[in-house]
């Protein structure tokens, strides 16, 4: 098996992510151990989960390609059950939802290699795109990899099992698997797209970017819902998939109305708002995970004032929040503004499609970076900030070194994203150029690392570094101000208008997102819940009140609730005709092979109008003689 690993640019590139990603999570892991119940378990599939995670980036064939993705599937899935004694119901739950459409997207992966090698696995990516461009419904693939990838990425409506598997997951594992997993499926998608199935229509560079557009908007919405700090940060990774796609989808519609320096720029902010993702959204579940660790609760509204007893994760957490909010000059608003420009870089195109689309993406993107500061400014604020709002905050304690060295080593690494962005540029640049794309690494630095470019016709400018020595000079100027002045601090009691200062008057995350919440009502449809205390059935002088929203996402209720319904009603009239009517049971079965063996002629050889009106008379003569039978 001669191509069983390859070691190409972009399989390194994405190595290097994987690393990155993984050696600050191991000191942070480290460090967590003490909060796990079952350490060998969780070493054993942890270590797996790694390597396999490698392996899927290095494979050089379909065979080693499947081996590693269902090895990484697997390990992740046992590593969600992990603590699953402390909430059997919901981890449970969660790990069922996980493995359930993980191995969706994998049948979809499956049906894909088995058609784009003829059944020959162990053939590698280079045959693969030989025998694709034969194929006669090239559609067909783009659908198959769609699936198969975007249920592992988590974009709509795929992403249902974030919320749900993320929260479960013990913390170093959340941050690995949001961090890095999801971007595994990245790698595929540039992998696969860029080689086999290329060149490509327009309309899927179309279907992918407003995919992207919408999960961006989706996941940010319903982040701004949640109070389970794990879980919004689950959708959050939607919403930063969704970037990632808007941008790919851009360099493919670019590349599809043959504009390569368009197309390779917009291919290069989607690969650095790859890595920008891996760095800050690890960091977040770092910061979230000592949270956890210490308060022993995931609900925001019982936290509060942890700034003080928890600075270095209160520093490393703000830190991701602002690179994740793309505010200048982090590394997530470089990403973002790349993104940003390389849609705006499509204006003089004259195409009705495209100014439907990109509109609509421009708009999402532009609403997305607004509600995620406003999601974030929630987290932060009312995690970290104010007065403790319960007992288990109030003696909450910095958590260990380990877990403090993962956190600052993996905000070193945010930081050289931003600092070292024409580097790492660079990289993406020549990993491009290794697949046939042009290199826009001198076009975006023609001036050097002091100035980003825009590859656009009245394209922007932006300059990083100066906006962070700007910062930097005003800060130290405002300090030393302070000490050459000699001002002095003055602690008092906070004011509050007269009333007496509490946990119980400050904002809460459910206050917070109200007025989003009530603007976005047609999306969230939430159920509330008003409690107040009584007294054998009345209401008491000083009564306490507890206000809760809960609200169910709309694909959760709407699509897979209903086709789980579906499922049932067809699973209970298999069971009626297997056990019943054993006849028509055996005449559905023939039939089914029947179709099996038309759609295969149909798909992988010659398709024959003559041939599929013959074999459609076929069918409809066994269904009526063999099933449905004569009317009684």
């Amino acid at each position: 098996m001669t191509h069983f690993f390859q070691f190409d640019t972009l399989s390194l590139l994405f190595a290097g992510l994987i690393v990155l990603g993984s050696v600050p999570n191991l000191f942070y892991s480290r460090g967590y151990m003490s909060h796990i119940s079952r350490p060998w378990h969780y070493r054993i599939h942890y270590a797996a989960f790694i390597l396999s995670m490698l392996g899927v980036v290095t494979a050089g064939s379909a065979l080693s390609f499947l081996l590693f993705w269902e090895l990484m599937s697997l390990t992740s899935w046992q590593l969600i059950l992990t603590e699953a004694e402390k909430e059997p119901e919901t981890t449970l739950r969660a790990a069922r939802f996980y493995f359930f459409m993980t191995h969706f997207g994998f049948v979809f992966l499956l049906l894909f290699f088995l058609i784009v090698t003829r059944g020959d696995l162990e053939a590698g990516f280079a045959t693969m795109q030989g025998i694709a461009h034969a194929f006669a419904y090239p559609t067909l693939l783009f659908f198959l990899l769609l699936l198969g990838f975007f249920s592992k990425a988590g974009a709509v409506p795929l992403h249902v099992w974030l919320p749900y598997a993320h929260p479960a997951a013990p913390s170093p594992v959340s941050a690995l698997m949001s961090g890095v997993m999801l971007k595994v499926a990245i790698y595929g998608i540039f992998r696969f797209f860029l080689t086999v199935l290329y060149p490509w229509p327009l309309e899927w560079g179309v279907l992918v970017l407003v995919i992207g557009a919408m999960s961006a908007l989706i996941g940010v919405l319903y982040a701004l819902s949640e109070h389970d700090i794990k879980a919004l940060l689950a959708n959050h990774s939607i919403e930063n998939i969704g970037i990632i796609l808007i941008g790919f989808g851009m360099g493919m519609i670019f590349d599809a109305l043959k504009l390569p320096v368009l197309s390779a720029f917009a291919f290069t902010a989607a690969l650095f708002h790859t890595f920008n993702h891996m760095s800050f959204k690890s960091l977040l579940f770092m910061g979230a995970g000592s949270v956890l660790h210490e308060t022993h609760t995931k609900n925001i509204e019982a936290y509060g004032g942890l700034i003080k007893s928890m600075p270095v994760t209160a520093l490393t957490f703000l830190l991701a929040s602002v690179s994740i909010s793309a505010l200048p000059p982090t590394n997530g608003f470089l990403s973002e503004w790349m993104t940003f420009q390389a849609m705006l870089g499509s204006s003089h195109i004259d195409n009705m499609s495209l100014k439907l689309a990109i509109p609509f993406a421009i708009f999402a993107l532009a609403l997305t970076a607004g509600l995620a500061v406003a999601c974030f400014v929630k987290a932060f604020g009312i995690t970290f900030l104010g007065l403790h709002r319960s007992a288990n905050a109030r003696h909450a304690r910095e958590v260990n070194g380990m877990m403090r060295a993962g956190m600052m080593l993996m905000a070193g690494v945010v930081l050289a994203l931003m600092l070292f962005a024409p580097w790492f540029i660079g990289r993406f640049g020549a990993a491009l150029a290794a697949l046939g794309r042009r290199d826009v690494t001198p076009l975006i630095f023609p001036d050097g690392i002091w100035q980003m470019h825009s590859v656009a016709i009245h394209g922007g400018v932006v300059s990083p570094l100066l906006l962070t020595l700007a910062l930097l000079a005003v800060t130290g100027a405002l300090w030393f101000g302070m000490r050459l002045l000699g001002v002095r601090e003055r602690l008092h009691r906070t004011w509050a208008c007269g009333y007496r200062t509490s946990a119980r008057t400050q904002y809460s995350a459910t206050g917070f997102a109200g007025p989003i919440r009530r603007f976005f009502e047609w999306l969230y449809r939430p159920e509330e819940h008003l409690e107040k205390e009584t007294l054998a059935g009345h209401a008491t002088k000083f009564d306490r009140s507890r206000y809760a929203v809960h609200v169910t996402p709309l694909f959760e209720k709407s699509l897979y609730d209903g086709a789980a319904r579906a499922a049932n009603f067809v699973s209970y009239w298999v069971y009626r005709l297997a056990h019943f009517e054993q006849t028509r049971y055996a005449a559905m079965i023939f039939n089914l092979m029947l179709l099996v063996l038309f759609s295969y002629r149909i798909f992988a050889h010659e398709f024959s109008w003559a041939t599929f009106a013959l074999e459609s008379v076929v069918m409809i003569v066994s269904i009526k003689v063999l099933i449905i039978g004569e009317k009684r």
